[in-house]
């Protein structure tokens, strides 16, 4: 396996390693990729990882995605390694971590009727849950994590087209909103919390809009506290940005979150994904509204 990793380097080749946990969208990713045009490989053992991308890189296939899950067992301790000896032979190599809260995963299993791949073992499935967090704990340490708790199959494949138009493009500022009724994302990296600020859902003519809407842009525009918190928050990112760049990060999640996810935090997502679409790549997701999708 050691020798595989050395073997000359690779320096076109696009890799997309899709991971997290059962029930949380991974086949959903994948099937996204494979209409993209990558080669995919569903639930690939990890020590056949860098003898599969020596075989695809000499048949001429430059669009790769694979799929790694916990049946990889005691092998998993070995994709951190492999992951970085990939990214030294010049690989364009990306890990993504896909998450969702244990009560929807139980749920999601609940509606499919479908067996956990760890339930042989005797456990039960909130056990198998945990165990399998744990197994993956060191892969998740190596990805970008994405929260899918929330997400519809339909915004979970609209979020992984922008995700590959993006991938290798150095490191990405992901502006998420949500809201704290249902939750702090499992996927961010910076929270802030922008409850304090005057809230649109207060005034009848204001609620039915988002923050994406003229009318409620006008209104949080015209606040003096909320451009306070915008400028407070851009000066943060700006400052550390470069501390994270150094960190050989590809995405950092920067969550906004206000009561309903609908309004304050939608409104700041847009204005400072705006801000630094000229100093970096950005994408933006709004949770709570990508549920309607």
């Amino acid at each position: 396996m050691t020798r595989a990793i050395l073997l000359g380097a690779i320096d076109t080749m696009q890799l997309i390693l899709i991971t997290g946990l059962s029930g949380s969208g991974k086949s959903v990713a994948l099937n996204v990729l494979e209409d993209s045009g990558f080669y995919c490989v569903d639930n690939l053992p990890p020590q056949l990882v860098p003898a599969l991308i020596d075989h695809l890189d000499g048949s001429g296939h430059k669009r790769v995605a694979l799929s790694i899950d916990a049946r990889g067992g005691a092998a998993l301790a070995e994709v951190p390694r492999q992951v970085t000896a990939l990214k030294a032979r010049g690989i364009d190599l990306t890990v993504l971590f896909l998450d969702a809260k244990t009560d929807t995963l139980i749920k999601r299993y609940s509606e499919t009727r479908r067996r956990h791949p760890l339930s042989d073992t005797g456990l039960t499935l909130p056990e198998c849950i945990a165990k399998e967090r744990e197994l993956l704990s060191e892969v998740a340490e190596t990805a970008h994590h994405v929260d899918t708790s929330d997400l519809s199959p339909s915004a979970l494949r609209n979020w992984v087209k922008d995700f590959v138009g993006l991938a290798g493009a150095g490191l990405t500022l992901l502006f998420e909103s949500f809201g704290f009724k249902n939750g702090i994302p499992l996927d961010a990296d910076l929270v802030f919390d922008v409850r304090c600020l005057p809230n649109p859902h207060y005034d009848p003519q204001l609620r039915p809009f988002t923050g994406c809407d003229a009318p409620v842009r006008e209104f949080l525009g015209a606040d003096p506290s909320t451009q306070k918190m915008r400028d407070d928050i851009r000066t943060f990112v700006e400052n550390w940005l470069p501390c994270f760049n150094r960190d050989n990060r590809s995405y950092l999640t920067v969550a906004l979150g206000c009561t309903g996810g609908r309004h304050r935090s939608v409104y700041l997502a847009e204005v400072l994904a705006a801000h630094f679409r000229g100093q970096a790549p950005v994408l933006v997701r709004h949770r709570e509204l990508s549920q309607a999708l």
